[in-house]
């Protein structure tokens, strides 16, 4: 782990002090995952520095690998085009002459595992070697986000869907057993820890490296103030002999620890009251996030019923309340997919 606000330098000392070399040839074609999940700065607290991948860039050529693309599908709803452009990635592809690949475009392959067929995006599940490069920050329906979770934007968005119906955390377990990542190079730099579509951002200036998604996560828990046994896909992902959790025993080595934060930021828990309001079946994370942050911004005016969201309510009718296009058929209901938080609150009102 390593502490600093030149988030380049910061990332390329990180990847000279580590074991990465040990797992890459200079002959490979690496793909670069950030987290684009939608088209806003860094600053918002969702989404991977550029400067950040670009010390990952830096690192690589001086060790002599030319094949290196990014490849990123922002969440459903959302544009991996527009998110390239406001994050910054635009610019990292004309002074590097580093591809950026648009996954929501790519075709894709149907892999098995544990009786499962999860469909991956070819480029992420063919390259040589993966770097997901995620951001530490707070999700509101698998409490945190980071290295695991990130893979889910190396799959189709039809995908994405049917991993809501079928059980978020497993799936997401599931696919760090089909898609194997090379290294990891964690964005903690100002992850949101309320909402994982930024808005709050909390600055804490580290950046954590490691090979294995799963150890990472485990740790990664810990400083935003999770156990790893609070995130599903955690236990799940040992179970399927993914690694093993962070523990005491773990060997960890700080770089720059004159920069490290005073204070450990603590993701926000709040946003679990709001679940009391919600009847939720099989919702994708954009529709139920936008929910969650409209509810966050109507303070104490909440709805006397509780709101249907969700795949599982396509096609059903009823005279309460609904989010999103799945839940079109109440008698009340925001439609949109997803739809937006402005468009909720306007309904409830």
């Amino acid at each position: 782990m390593n502490y600093g606000k030149n988030y380049l330098q910061t990332v390329y000392e990180a990847l000279k002090a580590s074991d990465i070399l040990q797992h890459l040839d200079p002959g490979m074609a690496v793909a670069i995952k950030p987290n684009l999940v939608v088209p806003k700065p860094a600053s918002y607290g969702a989404t991977t520095h550029p400067e950040v991948v670009e010390g990952i860039i830096v690192f690589l050529r001086e060790a002599g690998v030319e094949k290196i693309s990014i490849i990123e599908s922002s969440w459903v709803g959302a544009s991996t085009k527009d998110a390239f452009e406001a994050c910054g990635y635009e610019r990292l592809s004309s002074q590097y002459g580093v591809a950026l690949v648009d996954l929501k475009g790519s075709t894709a392959t149907q892999a098995s595992i544990e009786g499962e067929k999860i469909l991956v995006c070819n480029e992420a599940l063919h390259a040589d070697f993966l770097i997901n490069v995620p951001v530490l920050k707070a999700h509101c329906q698998t409490l945190m986000t980071c290295c695991m979770k990130n893979l889910k934007g190396c799959i189709p968005d039809s995908e994405k869907r049917k991993f809501h119906r079928k059980g978020l955390h497993r799936q997401v377990a599931l696919l760090n057993a089909v898609l194997k990542t090379g290294y990891c190079i964690v964005d903690g730099i100002c992850g949101d820890l309320s909402f994982e579509e930024g808005g709050n951002p909390i600055e804490a200036n580290r950046i954590i490296a490691g090979a294995n998604p799963l150890l990472i996560d485990s740790y990664c828990a810990g400083l935003i103030g999770y156990t790893p046994d609070e995130i599903g896909y955690l236990a799940i992902g040992e179970e399927l002999g993914l690694g093993e959790l962070y523990s005491s025993a773990t060997r960890i080595t700080e770089l720059n620890t004159d920069e490290k934060p005073i204070w450990d930021a603590k993701a926000s828990k709040g946003f679990e009251s709001y679940k009391r309001y919600i009847n939720e079946d099989s919702a994708c994370s954009a529709c139920y996030s936008s929910l969650i942050f409209a509810l966050h911004k109507m303070g104490r005016r909440m709805p006397s019923e509780k709101i249907h969201i969700g795949q599982g309510f396509k096609g059903k009718q009823g005279a309460g309340i609904g989010v999103g296009n799945c839940a079109s058929g109440f008698g009340k209901c925001a439609p949109g997919c997803p739809p937006t938080a402005a468009g909720i609150i306007d309904m409830l009102r």
